[in-house]
């Protein structure tokens, strides 16, 4: 199968992989363009695992205030080089980003950081509701493992549904970013504040 000049183009222009990348995709998966998408967001995706040891120092700090100005968060996400960090595409992210951290009230960048106590104190009190409801002592770890899942997913901003398509979750937002920036893209750290908290 002959891919033409006008296909390369449609696939570069909705992923942002590179000429060569776009009618490699499309040759191996016989001119199928879900199945090119596909091929060129998973190859992003290795692409961006290998990066995530390089230094990313460069970056933005954004501010963002909710309407109503009851919420508002500073971020700071990082990129390795100012070129990217000036970027239309970058700075969406970090907006996106700190638009999301003040919407779904997210408390820890990733799960790393949510302190080993409280992981702790809801691992003891989901095992009780679970001993409680008469779940079997064999089983109650693994349902104990996914209720911590779910915890996860509502306090980590990477893990959390992304607002604006709930069929990705952000981690995979700064991965796709990284894909098609070519660069180590870090969400180093955000602040949340509620009018009236601590």
């Amino acid at each position: 199968m002959t891919i033409t000049a006008d296909q390369v183009r449609q696939l570069r222009e909705q992923t942002g992989a590179g000429m060569m990348e776009c009618k490699k995709a499309l040759s191996e998966s016989g001119g199928d363009f879900t199945k090119a998408v596909d091929a060129l967001r998973k190859a992003g995706a290795a692409r961006a695992e290998k990066r995530s040891d390089r230094a990313a120092s460069e970056g933005a700090v954004e501010a963002y205030i909710h309407p109503g100005n009851r919420v508002g968060v500073l971020i700071e996400v990082n990129c390795e080089t100012d070129f990217v960090a000036r970027t239309d595409e970058f700075r969406d992210l970090v907006r996106n980003l700190a638009m999301q951290a003040a919407a779904a009230n997210a408390e820890f960048v990733r799960r790393e950081e949510v302190p080993a106590d409280r992981v702790a104190k809801e691992r003891e009190i989901f095992a009780a509701q679970l001993a409680q409801e008469g779940k079997p002592a064999a089983m109650i770890d693994k349902i104990v493992d996914g209720k911590l899942g779910k915890f996860y997913s509502e306090i980590c901003l990477l893990e959390q549904a992304f607002i604006k398509d709930d069929k990705k979750v952000v981690g995979d937002l700064v991965k796709e970013a990284s894909s098609k920036t070519g660069e180590n893209i870090v969400v180093r750290r955000f602040s949340r504040f509620r009018l009236g908290q601590d």
